[in-house]
């Protein structure tokens, strides 16, 4: 596929979706592919000044949309969902175009949004509050949830439409705004989402200023971050970028929800179903070719079987297809652009200095196409040191052996991040003490189940230099609202609180 087969791609995908044609094809933010690693051609990125009547459109429009019932609400972001699932193909072609994902992944990516679209249609009729007891004779208490006001949301490449719709219809049924500043690398992906949401905005009657889309690079972010107007900002990246959106929109006094590094590890036991295990793992760390916040970084292993999940594994890697990501069959796409892998190249050179061994992989592969892909890389280290320490954005399983199960998990907690993890294990008492509090201290946890690949339904986040945040489902809802507490007397008379007595 060449280039120019891309960009005639990208501009039928675009078109299919009504993307204004205005807004692509010349213009200072060049939309590239990882596949050829070239160019495709310009979108206009959004001028400071728009970026802020864009916000301010926003806020104004929050007036409308918080008195608007949910389920009026809900109702938009069933429409959604609805044209999104109509344009599933075109929007797959973006994604694949922009983001280098094989078919598969990229029609996966697409059914996220239909299903979080399904999951906030019907959470528009249960933004539950509770009713408490009130100790005072005559009184209620009770909880509301109310809109919080306009949520920012600043995404990367490697999910580029998936994560904006995490946040979008849960924001829109929870009656916020949302301005999204999605990466610099995947524009065209952004363009496509921004023009199904405002066809169903028109058809639903919804604020115009609902929803906006300020296109650029951490300028754009910085917008958001800093401006008091935006209530929310929920941003996906690396841990060095939370270090600055984090402190920046708390010097406000502002919320934020942040989904950040991981360097996810999946424990395999002595009793583990051996062919389950290998089978799921190579998915967690060569699938997105490695550039998943869930993608497994570290192997721990018992020591009688690693040999054997070693060289099962190795093989595995030795025979992924890879090539043209739209072609049946392939499985391993493109790295996002060479300085990927050039950090791979960096982080496998310091295996030596740690006393490890790179057991297979990292080598280029020339697939004729011109973008950048590398063969998974498969790393025994004697030790967890150096590089297996540092989430490194390509695929490279780092291998350490254990002795017994309290090793495994002092190994899988001992990383600054906490996202993902799992083990597999045929033994329910290591499967517990797995999932226990004090075993995994990751926000997602799994038995028998790799490190990637998490629902809709449950809450998406996780613990330590990964920020804390939760997207999705369970009651992440929550950190859309803002809660309060209300006491209704009813009794006619003056009666506090902790039997205190103010009548003189």
């Amino acid at each position: 596929m060449t280039t120019i087969d891309l960009a005639g791609r990208a501009r039928a995908a675009l078109e299919s979706l009504g993307v204004d044609p205005a807004r692509y094809g010349s213009g200072d933010l060049m939309a590239r592919s990882p596949i050829s690693g070239a160019g495709l051609f310009g979108v206009r990125a959004t001028p400071p000044a728009e970026a802020d009547a864009v916000i301010g459109a926003a806020h104004a429009a929050f007036a409308e949309w918080r008195l608007t019932p949910a389920p009026v609400r809900g109702s938009l972001v069933k429409r959604l969902g609805e044209l999104i699932a109509a344009h599933k193909e075109a929007l797959a072609d973006l994604v694949t175009i922009e983001a280098g994902k094989i078919r598969s992944e990229a029609l996966g990516e697409v059914q996220e949004m239909i299903d979080i679209c399904d999951l906030a249609v019907g959470l528009s009729r249960q933004l539950y509050g509770r009713t408490m007891p009130s100790e005072r004779p005559g009184h209620r208490l009770q909880e509301q949830w109310h809109p919080l006001g306009v949520v920012g949301v600043i995404s990367a490449f490697n999910f580029p439409v998936a994560v904006w719709s995490w946040n979008a219809a849960v924001a829109l049924v929870c009656g916020d705004p949302v301005v999204w500043k999605p990466s610099e690398l995947t524009p065209l992906c952004a363009l496509g989402c921004d023009a199904l949401l405002r066809r169903a905005m028109a058809e639903r009657g919804a604020p115009a200023g609902l929803a906006g889309l300020i296109l650029g690079g951490r300028e754009a972010g910085a917008a958001l971050a800093d401006d008091p107007r935006v209530a929310l900002v929920s941003a996906t990246g690396s841990t060095r970028m939370g270090r600055d959106v984090g402190p920046r929109v708390a010097a406000r006094f502002g919320r934020s929800l942040l989904e950040l590094g991981g360097n996810n590890a999946v424990i395999v036991a002595p009793s583990a179903d051996l062919d389950l295990a290998v089978h799921s793992m190579v998915f967690a760390a060569a699938g997105t070719a490695g550039q998943r916040c869930t993608s497994q970084r570290r192997l721990i292993v018992h020591e009688s079987i690693a040999d054997a999940v070693v060289a099962k594994l190795a093989a595995a890697f030795e025979r992924l297809p890879a090539g043209d990501p739209f072609a049946d069959g392939v499985l391993l796409g493109p790295l996002i652009n060479p300085a990927a892998h050039e950090a791979m190249r960096a982080a496998l050179a310091s295996v030596a200095d740690a006393g490890g061994e790179v057991v297979c992989g990292g080598e280029a592969l020339d697939v004729g196409l011109g973008g950048t892909w590398v063969r998974p890389a498969l790393v025994r280290l004697p030790r967890q040191s150096g590089p297996a320490l540092i989430e490194t954005f390509a695929p490279i399983l780092y291998v350490l052996t254990y002795t017994d199960f309290d090793e495994a998990l002092a190994l899988h907690n001992a990383v600054p991040q906490g996202l993902s993890g799992g083990i597999f294990t045929s033994d329910a008492a290591e499967a517990e003490r797995y999932l226990s509090p004090a075993g995994a201290d990751t926000g997602i946890a799994n038995v028998n189940v790799a490190t990637s690949g998490a629902e809709i339904g449950g809450a998406f986040g996780g613990e330590k230099e990964t920020g804390g945040g939760r997207e999705s489902g369970s009651d992440a809802w929550k950190a859309y609202m803002r809660r309060t507490t209300n006491t209704i007397n009813y009794s006619g008379t003056v009666r506090l609180a902790q039997g205190v007595d103010f009548t003189g």
